[in-house]
């Protein structure tokens, strides 16, 4: 079952403020850089990394494309393109919009869903059938008029998180947002400090918060080399494929200074 948080409007306006003023004329890692793939790593289930099943992930026109194109059907086909690289401290920038329709066979959970990953293993580490990467997600969900549907929500993949310096053990958190309509461009970003303190913000409003990321969890893979209650200070940022085509204009990476 997910909840729903609610946070404190004035300290969180502290802070991002504080993000705003630290990275003033800094300039961003452009991690998608509207031509091609270069810098990424496909990894889908039943493939190993580095092949891009059935061209799902695509460059045209300038927007990064997840496809389902050239498949009759889907079945765990579950995929995640990773960016070359970790990060620890930064604020992500994502552009995204769900559009079109699933192919046969996907999961109706799946309906308009997809994320970001992040924290995560490497695209190199993760077992041939392994369906999604031990990491946190900010999650990206779509609605329609008859089926409203929060965005920026937290899932933990093999994590757990603090919220008010409670552990969090539940899979997926829902936070407070608008829905947002088929072909909507919504703006995204995540905050992050580390394993300290992280932020999910949709169109300028922060919708989660939490603390200490940890290993650990009932979606941990069997033999993860990686100890239950490890902090997690880092990992690679991946985009995520579950069946509902979707699209990404802007991928971008701003540096934070380490507290």
């Amino acid at each position: 079952m997910k909840i729903k948080i609610a946070f404190m409007a004035c300290c969180i306006g502290l802070m991002l403020a504080g993000c705003s003023t630290q990275e003033k004329g800094e300039q961003p890692v452009v991690l998608f850089n509207g031509k091609n793939l270069d810098g990424w790593i496909p990894k889908i289930a039943g493939y190993p990394a580095g092949e891009n099943h059935k061209n799902t992930f695509r460059v045209e026109d300038g927007i990064l494309k997840v496809s389902y194109a050239e498949y009759d059907s889907f079945t765990t086909q579950f995929g995640h393109l990773f960016y070359k690289e970790p990060f620890s401290h930064y604020r992500l920038v994502v552009e995204y919009r769900f559009v079109g329709n699933q192919p046969p066979g996907g999961q109706a959970w799946a309906f308009m869903n997809s994320g970001v990953m992040f924290h995560a293993q490497s695209p190199e580490s993760m077992g041939l059938n392994q369906s999604f990467p031990v990491s946190l997600e900010a999650q990206f969900l779509g609605g329609t008029a008859d089926r409203p549907r929060s965005t920026g929500n937290l899932c933990t993949p093999g994590t757990h998180v603090y919220i008010a310096d409670t552990l969090v053990t539940q899979h997926c958190i829902s936070a407070q947002t608008p829905t947002y309509l088929p072909g909507q461009w919504v703006r995204a970003e995540l905050i992050v400090y580390g394993d300290s303190l992280i932020h999910h913000v949709i169109e300028g409003d922060t919708v989660m918060t939490y603390t200490r990321p940890v290993i650990g969890g009932d979606y941990l893979p069997q033999g993860y080399p990686v100890p239950e209650g490890t902090p997690l200070k880092e990992g690679y940022i991946a985009l995520q494929s579950e069946s509902h085509p979707i699209e990404f204009r802007k991928v971008e990476l701003y540096p934070l200074k380490k507290k």
